[in-house]
C-alpha cells in the first residue's frame, strides 16, 4: 500500500482526476454485477473505494476540492 501511496503522490493532479473518473465508473460496474456475488466482488468493491478515498485524500491535501 505504501508503494500505491506513493506512486499516487508522484502523478499530476489531472491524471489523479481521470483515474478518479476510472475508479468510479468500475465502482458502478462492480457494483451492479455484485448481484449475489461471493466475497470475492465484495473485496474488489472494497479495494476500489479505498483506492478512491486515497486519491480523494492526497487531492484534499493539494487543495483541489470536489
Amino acid at each position: 500500500m505504501v508503494k500505491e501511496v506513493k506512486d499516487l503522490r508522484q502523478k499530476s493532479n489531472e491524471e489523479l482526476l481521470d483515474e478518479l473518473d476510472r475508479l468510479r465508473a468500475e465502482l458502478i460496474l462492480l457494483r451492479s454485477r455484485t448481484g449475489g456475488a461471493g466475497m470475492e466482488k465484495t473485496a474488489l468493491i472494497r479495494n476500489t473505494r479505498k483506492r478512491i478515498a486515497r486519491i480523494l485524500t492526497i487531492l484534499k491535501e493539494r487543495g483541489i476540492d470536489l
